[in-house]
Order: structure tokens, then C-alpha cells, then sequence
């Protein structure tokens, strides 16, 4: 029985198309990994109510209240991190150019 996922089905349908690469690329892309997966623990003082807020949203996310400020930080350094006001602007600057 076949239990791919689409992903894999394409990795498998494309398959001849795929080449290698150099060793020297391999280390790097390896180097990136292994740095991204690396945790390093600080110290940071932060408001007791922003703590608080944050481990209920954490809590009602179903995930560690440091791996919702891990991913908020992330977000932010990735510019992945949008703000509400700006996202409904975006949407209302495209409403706008489609009436015209």
C-alpha cells in the first residue's frame, strides 16, 4: 500500500529531474541547519502581566508558553511578523484598485 503524501508524490514523479549537489553546498546547507536547530538559554526580564498574557495565549495555542515567545521572535527577526493595522490597510489599498 502507497501512503505518500502529494509532497512526496511529486519528490517521486520528479525524481529524475533532481540532481546532486557539490559537497562544499551540502556543508553549508548542513552548517545552516545545524545553527537553526542550536538553542541557546538566556536571562530576560520581562512585565509579570505580559508573562501572564503570554502563557494564556500559550495555553489556549496548546503550546509552551517559550516556544510562543521562540516563535514570536522569530517571526519578528524574519519579517514574518505582521501587524493587524497594516495587513487591513494591504486589504483595503487592493479593495480599492479593484473598484477602479
Amino acid at each position: 500500500m502507497n501512503n505518500l503524501t502529494n509532497e512526496e508524490r511529486k519528490i517521486e514523479n520528479d525524481i529524475d529531474n533532481l540532481v546532486p549537489v557539490s559537497d562544499e553546498k551540502r556543508k553549508r546547507i548542513e552548517s545552516i541547519i545545524a545553527k537553526a536547530k542550536k538553542n541557546k538559554a538566556i536571562s530576560l526580564r520581562i512585565a509579570e502581566y505580559d508573562l501572564e498574557k503570554l502563557k494564556e495565549k500559550a495555553a489556549n495555542d496548546g503550546i509552551p508558553y517559550q516556544t510562543l515567545i521562540n516563535t514570536v521572535l522569530h517571526k519578528y527577526i524574519t519579517n514574518q511578523l505582521l501587524e493587524k493595522s497594516e495587513v487591513l490597510k494591504s486589504i483595503q489599498i487592493l479593495r480599492n484598485k479593484e473598484t477602479i
